[in-house]
């Protein structure tokens, strides 16, 4: 098909659970249980050596690594995994405990809520334990962490558990007399003083996205004063599993063809063959009688839709692929098609002016939208399936959202001819490719432009990451780009080295955990690419010199994709076991003459 015109956390107060692991009702447990040691002797301090073992006995190293360092860590491991008495004995047997006393009575007083406590701790004091008095300068921080950020945290946390007891006097004092004075924020300072004006605590907590003292909230707030703290004095929580992790995450980037969300075993080194990916046409799908323009999946990949030039969008069953519906209703052409998040709806975008949504189960018209003045291009869908946004080739009522009862709620009134359009899975951003060099990027749930890009080229299509971080841009000179939506910078380039030429070439994400990014070419070819490390992989022939238009990933099989021609024909790729299996299968059928 030619290209028309050819000539995240909100307030800072919800953080991801970790620390000190587990609810307030825990709490006892986590005291007494610390996966930094709690349970330590009083004047034992980090790293120091108490059981007067000879350093000159003992390898100086573990192969390389530093020796305290990694008994620290296993340490810390045996504590998480559950072995208590395990990890004792080791801080026992090599002299090197997890913590220092001040850490540990630091990480009690936060999970405690003993705010004046843990403020003192950190700026330095005198504690009193087991009747050895202990005089510091306050924790050690990492280098340009500046306390007062931390202290406004303690403070911060303070103030919304008084307003959870409903004591908004003493929470008023808190902000005027403790939090105003450190301005650290003077956005998150008005913030705070709206929450005075809950109603109700679940109005506090659901407006602060906070989930109270007895929540995970005090367990977040250590983890996020911990990556603050030295790794010295308070280890990095979970630091064995995340060594791992990033040992997986190393071979799994380095395993070119790595298609599987099954995680790599720690005993061996892992590597993927070749054999085990999509390489192999297993069925020509040719329903169609002309030009197919676009191919999707839909999102429980149980089924496939294609349209194209023909005028018709072909719903087919994914196995057996025989043809469910044929939605037929454009004269000229479906452009482009949208499945519902819950697949029971998809919208077909014409290029004779009209998009329809239709029931994917009947094959029934629900609502045919007003006729736009020009061809409608493409079609999106808001992540909770109530509205929907199109994008039209007009300078009128070129990017529009709609509801399900076919009204229009908005028009974002620009004057530039949408070519394409994505919505990133968390709802927040909306961007729109006009048919020139440029890209609208505007917050959806404000609805207001947050920034254009000049791409200095005309694009044939944009595609976002499942998680919402990065927007794949197909360009018409044969290169595909992935950029940050945050940063706005560009993460890689994929150049193929093929015409890009003037048809729409639509480019995706795909395999599994998006691995991959692929598209087609003009002159029928299919590239594979290695999203993290740019590596074209694989080079296939696809829809011999016809123009290969569009390819979809199944979203449940990553050993299976789709892609579509202009040789009208729909393509299924599998892997070499996939295809053996439908060899076998025909050859039964035509033995048993059918």
């Amino acid at each position: 098909m030619r290209l028309e015109g050819d000539t995240n956390s909100s307030n800072g107060t919800s953080r991801p659970f970790s620390n000190g692991s587990g609810p307030s009702a825990l709490h006892k447990a986590a005291l007494s249980n610390s996966a930094n040691g709690t349970r330590r002797s009083s004047v034992a301090m980090n790293g120091s050596n108490t059981n007067g073992h000879s350093s000159g006995k003992q390898r100086p190293t573990y192969f390389g690594h530093d020796r305290e360092e990694v008994t620290r860590i296993l340490i810390q491991s045996l504590t998480d995994l559950g072995y208590d008495s395990a990890a004792s004995s080791l801080s026992q047997e090599s002299g090197f405990n997890l913590e220092s006393p001040t850490v540990a009575k630091f990480r009690n007083a936060v999970l405690e809520g003993e705010w004046s406590q843990a403020e003192s701790l950190l700026f330095g004091g005198s504690l009193e334990e087991g009747g050895v008095s202990i005089d510091g300068d306050g924790l050690v921080l990492q280098d340009g962490v500046d306390r007062n950020v931390m202290r406004f945290w303690l403070r911060q946390q303070k103030f919304l558990e008084l307003l959870e007891q409903r004591d908004t006097g003493r929470a008023l004092m808190v902000l005027r007399l403790e939090l105003t004075p450190l301005y650290q924020d003077t956005a998150k300072l008005h913030f705070l003083s709206s929450l005075l004006m809950c109603q109700s605590t679940e109005d506090l907590k659901n407006k602060a996205e906070w989930d109270g003292a007895e929540g995970h909230s005090r367990h977040h707030l250590l983890s996020e004063l911990s990556k603050c703290i030295s790794p010295s004095v308070m280890l990095p929580e979970h630091r064995l599993a995340v060594l791992l992790n990033q040992v997986k995450r190393n071979q799994i980037d380095n395993c070119l063809y790595h298609n599987t969300s099954a995680s790599p075993s720690l005993y061996q080194d892992h590597a993927c063959d070749r054999s085990h990916f999509p390489l192999h046409t297993v069925l020509e799908l040719d329903k169609h009688t002309g030009e197919v323009w676009q191919v999707k999946f839909s999102n429980d990949g149980e089924r496939l839709a294609s349209c194209g030039k023909d005028g018709t969008c072909l719903i087919y069953e994914v196995g057996s692929f025989e043809v469910l519906q044929n939605l037929a209703k454009s004269e000229a052409g479906i452009a482009s098609i949208s499945w519902s998040p819950d697949d029971s709806m998809i919208v077909t975008c014409g290029r004779d002016h009209l998009a329809i949504l239709w029931d994917t189960h009947t094959g029934q018209i629900l609502k045919q939208l007003p006729r736009f003045g020009e061809p409608v291009s493409s079609c999106v869908w808001a992540p909770d399936g109530q509205t929907f946004v199109v994008g039209c080739l007009d300078k009128e009522r070129n990017l529009s959202q709609w509801n399900l009862h076919g009204d229009m709620i908005y028009d974002w009134g620009r004057n530039h001819r949408i070519q394409d359009i994505a919505v990133s899975p968390n709802g927040h951003y909306l961007v729109a490719m006009d048919n020139e060099t440029h890209l609208h990027v505007y917050n959806f749930i404000t609805r207001e432009l947050e920034y254009e890009l000049d791409m200095k080229t005309t694009m044939t299509s944009v595609s976002i990451s499942q998680n919402s971080r990065y927007l794949l841009v197909n360009k018409t000179d044969g290169e595909a780009q992935m950029l940050d939506l945050d940063t706005q910078a560009t993460v890689r380039s994929f150049k193929s080295g093929a015409k890009g030429g003037n048809f729409v070439i639509r480019a995706t994400y795909g395999g599994a955990n998006e691995s991959f990014v692929i598209f087609g070419s003009e002159d029928g070819q299919v590239f594979i690419w290695h999203k993290e490390t740019g590596q074209l992989i694989e080079r296939l022939e696809g829809h011999g010199k016809a123009s290969c238009n569009s390819v979809a990933w199944s979203p449940n099989n990553p050993s299976m994709f789709a892609t579509v021609g202009d040789d009208a024909k729909v393509r299924i790729w599998a892997d070499v076991d996939q295809l053996e299996k439908r060899m076998s299968n025909n050859s039964q059928r035509h033995s048993n003459g059918r």
